[in-house]
This record gives C-alpha cells, structure tokens and sequence, in this order.
C-alpha cells in the first residue's frame, strides 16, 4: 500500500463518512433550514467522491446543479413559506415514519446485497482525463438521447409546476375595488418626491 492508495482511501473513507452522516441528519433534524444547509454539504461530499474518480467535470457540474440551484432554490422555497402558519398534525403519523424506514432499510440492504455479491471489474479503467467532457457530449446525444431529453420533459414540467404552487390567488373585497376606481392616480395628486426637510 503505497502513500497515494493511503490517501485515497482516507479521503474516501471521510467523504463517505460526512454523506451518510449528513444525510441522516438532513433527515432526522426537526429545523429544515439546517436540512438544507446539509444537504449542500453532502452534495459538496458527493463532489468530491467524483474527484476521486477522476471525474472532475462530473463534480463541477454536481456543484453547479446540485449546490448552484437546487439547494438554493430549496432555500428560497423555505424562505417563501410563510412560518406563521401552524401546521396540522398529521395522523398516523408514527405509522408513516415506520413504513417508510421499512422501505428505506429494504433499499439499503439490497443495495449492499448487490455491492456485496457483484464481481467488481478491480482495477477499473484507465481515466480518459482531459476528453472526459467530450466523451460524456457523445453518449448524451448518441446512447442516451431519449433519457436526455425525457429529462428535459420533467425538469420542465417541475419548473411548469413550481410556478403553479408559488402563484397566489388575491382576493379584493368589492368596496376595496370600488375606492380603487375612486381613487385618482399619483401623477394627479402632484405628491413632492422629496420633502422640504429633506432638501435641507
């Protein structure tokens, strides 16, 4: 085991460690705005795994679209909700919270059967480096065109949606409209834009 090996496997070991501790709490943590900072953290973690694969465009567009805009965009949907409103408590709760670490448990103990039982190919391939990007334009247009573009479709549709839900329906009362159309307009009430004192 020479040093470079030795640094690797720390990295990733601290990398591994800081997602699945990360991720737990963006699960477990009751203040969901320090779920959304961990979340950015475990993408920036996730990032760095790509790194280590020698994937670095891979890790630049994890953080563009991970860090860059989804976590801010989680982030601003939090700071849009309105926090004065009390929330219902919900029933069957408990049940909901079993049921779903029942399936999360399942897809963790399928997936270590799988990593476990598979024949991994060691050592993987060469890394292509430089025509990394290149290669990954290829299949995306080539290979994987349809996947591509039914991505597209859903990013579109979530976007489509996210306006939908964040458009809100003003009620006016009918004598509130009613002084509206009383009302003159600001260019006919000649009001100073600066005032006397401020002047001075």
């Amino acid at each position: 085991m020479n040093i470079a090996y030795s640094t690797e496997l720390i990295c990733f070991l601290i990398l591994s460690a800081v997602i699945v501790s990360g991720s737990l709490a963006v699960v477990l943590l009751e203040n969901i705005v320090y779920s959304a900072f961990l979340l950015g953290g475990v993408f920036m973690a996730v990032a760095g795994l790509y790194l280590l694969l020698n994937a670095s465009f891979v890790a630049a567009a994890q953080i563009l679209v991970y860090v860059g805009a989804v976590n801010v965009l989680i982030l601003f949907a939090i700071m849009l909700v309105n926090n004065k409103e009390k929330l219902e408590p919900i029933k069957g709760l408990k049940t909901r919270k079993l049921i779903s670490g029942g399936v999360c448990g399942g897809l963790l103990i399928l997936l270590l059967r799988v990593s476990i039982t598979t024949k991994w190919n060691l050592p993987g391939p060469t890394s292509v480096g430089e025509e990394a990007t290149e290669r990954i334009g290829e299949h995306l247009f080539t290979d994987y065109l349809l996947p591509f573009e039914l991505a597209s479709i859903l990013l579109l549709m979530a976007m489509i949606g996210a306006i939908v839900l964040a458009r809100r329906d003003v009620s006016i009362s009918t004598a509130d409209i009613n002084n509206l159309k009383n009302q003159k307009s600001l260019s006919d009430k000649k009001i100073p834009l600066l005032s006397e004192n401020s002047i001075k």
